[in-house]
């Protein structure tokens, strides 16, 4: 699984306008329907109100390149030309699961 953590920065609260507009038009909805997409979900980091973090996963880079390669890739820059953000971006490959050292500080 490929994990794309974007962080999406404005200015006067333009970041959440852009995830709730995502939201309200519909188009966030419509990726998670998407073939091969695991998660797409939005989060406001507590210590920066002008900037939200988007987690999207999917479930192969080929998967991710079709996602890129749709219409709905020009839905979203003129979303984020319309609140002038800006882009951090980070990507993840998933490993084979939990290590058992790590397993005694989760709580379950």
């Amino acid at each position: 699984m490929l994990t794309v953590n974007l962080y999406y920065t404005g200015t006067n609260g333009n970041a959440r306008k852009f995830a709730e507009e995502m939201e309200s038009s519909g188009t966030a909805a419509k990726i998670r329907s998407e073939e091969g997409n695991v998660r797409y979900e939005y989060f406001f980091p507590m210590n920066d109100p002008e900037t939200v973090l988007l987690i999207d996963a999917w479930e192969s880079q080929e998967a991710i390149d079709v996602h890129h390669a749709s219409p709905m890739m020009d839905t979203i820059a003129k979303l984020r030309d319309k609140y002038d953000l800006h882009m951090k971006v980070e990507r993840y490959l998933s490993d084979d699961g939990m290590p058992a050292s790590d397993e005694e500080f989760i709580r379950k």
